[in-house]
Order: structure tokens, then sequence, then C-alpha cells
């Protein structure tokens, strides 16, 4: 699709059905389907062209249901798979084929993965081959481990939900700092995406206690955002915003997610880049 078609990249979304077969070991089931066209309804009510579908963490990795909404919808749709690290390189270009451009390790609550293994060797070999990115999600706290074993592979890097740092302390998470310094070596880039998922306030901020917490959270996922538009640029920033919220959507939507990012960035111009420029580029659109 030319590049003056693109108006704006969602590059977090999840589509699926509560009828589909569960991955073992899945940390929780969703209690509503998801469904692509009530997706892309959304993306033209808010002047989006296109969007990234990310294979949520249930489905394991069966990609089956977000490749068949992105093969009825080519022109607006890329994928971010979940693979077996062992994956042949034939089938992962057969992927690539299909519309994915990266792979995900959703590794909460998990144990972080032998990186130095001949397959994960294999995988981030054949990542960099394919011209794709690895996606990480992971608390903050994780992420100077991840980022140490990870960047001399070579490959580009996206760190989800702001990295997650831990509300309580902010941007001074030690985490959430070796995050910021690995910003110097130009193959790291972070969505600006799901603040509510590291907050600590309850889902319905029923207490005035609550109500407080709920604020400070809002300020520490501003500050984390301000700190990473000056430690990363526009440049390698993007954003999304992790429809259908799966277990906090009874206080975001899709409305309010998109709103966040005018309020964590104000300048138009860098929103604009964000949106439309380096999702285009990350993300193989052009």
């Amino acid at each position: 699709m030319p590049a003056a078609e693109i108006s704006a990249v969602d590059c977090h979304a999840h589509v699926f059905e509560t009828s589909l077969q569960l991955a073992a070991g899945h940390r929780h089931a969703p209690e509503a389907d998801a469904l692509t066209d009530d997706y892309l309804r959304l993306l033209d009510a808010h002047g989006i062209s296109h969007g990234v579908l990310v294979q949520p963490s249930f489905l394991g990795t069966d990609n089956r249901y977000f490749l068949a909404a992105i093969a009825r919808h080519p022109r607006r749709l890329r994928g971010v798979a979940v693979v077996d690290p062992a994956t042949p390189l034939a089938e992962l270009r057969a992927l690539k084929d299909q519309g994915v451009c990266g792979v995900r390790a959703n590794l909460l609550g998990l144990p972080i993965p032998d990186f130095s293994s001949p397959d994960w060797r294999g995988l981030l070999g054949h990542i960099r081959e394919l011209d794709w990115h690895l996606e990480l999600h992971r608390d903050a706290c994780d992420l100077p481990q991840l980022l140490q074993a990870l960047l001399p592979s070579g490959c580009r890097l996206v760190v989800d939900h702001l990295g997650r740092p831990d509300p309580a302390l902010g941007t001074a998470d030690p985490g959430f700092a070796a995050l910021l310094r690995a910003a110097d070596s130009g193959r790291v880039w972070v969505k600006l995406s799901a603040a509510y998922r590291s907050a600590r306030a309850p889902r319905a901020p029923l207490t005035e206690r609550h109500a407080d917490l709920a604020e400070q959270d809002a300020a520490s996922a501003r500050a984390s955002a301000a700190a990473l538009l000056a430690a990363f640029g526009p440049e390698r920033l993007v954003w999304g915003s992790d429809w259908p919220h799966t277990q906090h959507g009874e206080f975001i939507d899709f409305g309010r997610s998109r709103a966040l990012l005018t309020d964590w960035v104000p300048a138009p111009a860098q929103r604009c880049r964000i949106l439309v420029d380096t999702p285009c580029e990350l993300f193989g659109l052009r």
C-alpha cells in the first residue's frame, strides 16, 4: 500500500474467539470474542489505517486465527507470531509471506529462556535474516538480563508496554533505567501502550485510596513515556491500543488508549512520527 494511504498504525492489538483451543498452561482465558471486523471498525472510527496483530499468549504457537485475519485484509494488517524456537527457517519464511513481521516472546510468569541454546541461537539468526524483530514482554526488573543476553544477537528488539516499570518507582526503576540506556544501541524500540498492565490501583477505584493510587499510576506512566521519548526519540517509539484490553476492559477502551498518546506526546510532529513513519519502517509497511 502506498505510504500516502497510511494515516496511522496501531502496533499492538489482538483478535480471537473464546471457542478457540487454549494453549497448555495459559494464564487466563478470554471472556469475550475480539473479532477482526470489530477491530477494523474501531480503526476506522479513530482514523487509523493499519494494525499489527499480536498473537495472544493464551493461544500459544497456534497462529492460524490472526493469520486468517491478515489473509482477509492483507493491505491493512500485519502480524507478530509466537513460535517454537526450533521452528525451521522455511516455516518462518512462510509466515513472512502471510504478513508476519516479527516474533513475540511473552515471558511474564515464565522462566527466562537460555538464549544461548542452539534453538534460540538459530531463531535469532532467522529473525535477522528475515529482517524481523523480537518483541519482549516482561517486567522492567528483568530487562537488564534480557537486554544483556539479546543485544549481542544483532536483532532488532521491541519492548512491550513502556517496559513495564514498577509504578511505585517509575523512572527510578533500575530495570527501566537499563532500558533507557539501551537506546544508545540503536536496535531497541519501545511500545507506548498498556500502562495499566503494571498499575497498582485495582480495576475499579472503589475507595479514596484507590483513586489516589490511580492518579499516581497515571502520573508514573506519563513520566515514563516522557523519559522514553527523551531517550529514544519518536524514531524508535510506536503506539499500540492493546485492544481488546483483556482483563482490564472495564476501565479502558480504544478511544481512551488513543487519547493517552496525545497526553504522553503532546507535539503533533512527534506523534505523527510515532504513528506513521516509525511503524512503517519497523514493520515493513512501505
